[in-house]
């Protein structure tokens, strides 16, 4: 019995990162602020994050000499900081806050790494996501 009141207070104290799996519709809506942003639509947004991440928070890439986290696969490198290497950390945030469901520190970096390297730093986008966008509504809006 008091091993189970302790791990409730460790639960309690210490809560686990909430990560999330959104549909296509909750996506829209929680990034609905992200809309037209550098000239970039919501469809397009939306289309870039389903093939970066899957529309999961939880995601994360290991590549050869970094690694990216989160629904818009940001890079250790340059944007946020791990322990894994020395980062630029120009969005001055830990990487693992990419993966809760809280998307505010997400669509912040977004907007930095959009002003600096434009829609092309998401590979996705250009391949995939520059036209045909009707499938990537959501009629929900």
């Amino acid at each position: 019995m008091m091993f189970s009141v302790s791990l409730l207070l460790v639960g309690l104290l210490f809560p686990a990162i909430q990560a999330k799996q959104y549909t296509k519709c909750e996506l829209s809506q929680v990034l609905k602020d992200m809309k037209g942003y550098g000239d970039i639509t919501l469809p397009e947004w939306i289309c870039t994050i389903f093939h970066i991440s899957g529309y999961d928070t939880n995601t994360i890439v290991h590549n050869r000499d970094s690694t990216e986290y989160g629904l818009f696969q940001i890079s250790n490198k340059i944007w946020c900081r791990d322990n894994q290497i020395q980062s630029k950390n120009i969005c001055g945030i830990s990487c693992d806050k990419f993966l809760d469901d809280d998307l505010t520190d997400d669509m912040m970096c977004a907007k930095k790494i959009l002003d600096n390297e434009g829609i092309d730093y998401w590979l996705a986008h250009k391949a995939l996501c520059s036209e045909k966008l009707d499938q990537w509504l959501c009629e929900e809006l």
